[in-house]
């Protein structure tokens, strides 16, 4: 970290500024002087370091970081791939492609055990479906709840498939434990209290993007599951908020590439909130297979028209058999071509 100090500051206030970083943060603190300028550079361990605290202090003019604010979630330090294995022997981040399929709300018994059966089929390794929602009005369907979650777990019995759900709130995770995976949507990603404790839990976490964060925001989300002692993060891009109004959002696939660059958690993509609209989620996650992502979540149900939230994205079964043969097609000739295979 790099500290830029006002013109005019004097010997002993940067003394008292140098004495003050040592003690509070355990660092080195080296001085340059130059004819327009002085800068002091902190060497050591500063991921915890506040930068407000610091710009706050008379003598400061600016303050930049050399390196990234987070740690555990870093690839410097953890230079290989993360791979999650869930107890039943799943895989994600392993370099093959993992499928979540489902639809966005649990309905009933025979809707989620029919969806279940038919992505399983079609190659799906995990079921997604939703029994808590968060919704943008009030007055909009808020999941089935405790209940979700209990025809979650049958339809998992049923079919095999681990289960992945949302949790809204940091007093339900003793009812999410036999949970698989749990997801914490892109209104959460920031509601650190929540992050906190399920850093306490041995649970995967899929955090996914929030609606109008930076990259390093969301790896910092990661960060506080992973400085609480778990470590079994899988983030998931699932388009952001820009003025453009084609789409639900924009979906930033040049994300899956950076993240993967700075972190070693897995990525997985989300195009059927990204773009909103079922007839464009094929060609997205397709492109999110080229863009290297470690997974694809995909919302599917098998009557979108009467769906009780979001089937204008979901796609039908077979609509998502067709999608699933295609995504595995490219992965293959993916790796294949990443591998130096294709010429």
């Amino acid at each position: 970290m790099i500290i830029v100090l006002r013109q005019g500051s004097t010997k002993e206030q940067q003394i008292l500024l140098k004495a003050a970083l040592e003690e509070k943060y355990n660092v080195t603190v080296n001085t340059w002087t130059g004819v327009e300028s002085t800068v002091l550079g902190l060497i050591g361990d500063t991921v915890h370091i506040d930068e407000d605290w610091i710009s706050a202090q008379e003598i400061v003019e600016k303050v930049r970081r050399v390196q990234e604010p987070y740690k555990k979630a870093n690839r410097k330090f953890h230079p290989d791939n993360t791979v999650i294995t869930l107890p039943g022997g799943q895989k994600i981040g392993d370099g093959s492609l993992c499928i979540m399929a489902g639809p966005c709300s649990v309905e009933n018994e025979e809707q989620i055990n029919y969806v279940a059966e038919r992505v399983k089929n079609a190659g799906a390794g995990f079921l997604r479906g939703g029994a808590f929602k968060p919704r943008t009005s009030p007055y909009s369907f808020q999941g089935l709840k405790a209940e979700g979650l209990d025809l979650l777990k049958g339809a998992r019995k049923a079919t095999g498939l681990p289960i992945v759900t949302e949790i809204m709130s940091a007093a339900h995770i003793e009812m999410f434990e036999s949970v698989d995976i749990i997801q914490v949507g892109a209104r959460n990603m920031q509601n650190f209290d929540l992050l906190k404790q399920l850093g306490k839990t041995d649970k995967p976490i899929l955090l996914k993007r929030g609606l109008a964060n930076t990259i390093e925001e969301w790896i910092m989300s990661a960060e506080y599951i992973m400085a609480g002692g778990n470590d079994n993060v899988i983030l998931c891009e699932r388009g952001i908020r820009t003025f453009e109004t084609a789409t639900r959002n924009t979906l930033d696939l040049s994300a899956v590439p950076i993240v993967k660059k700075l972190s070693h958690l897995p990525v997985i993509v989300d195009p059927s909130h990204a773009t909103g609209k079922a007839g464009l989620v094929e060609q997205m996650a397709l492109a999110a297979v080229a863009s290297g992502a470690d997974g694809l979540m995909i919302e599917v149900h098998n009557d979108p028209r009467h769906a009780l939230s979001d089937g204008a994205q979901s796609l039908t079964p077979d609509q998502f058999d067709s999608l699933t043969k295609k995504v595995f097609a490219l992965k293959a000739a993916y790796d294949g071509i990443m591998n130096g295979e294709i010429i």
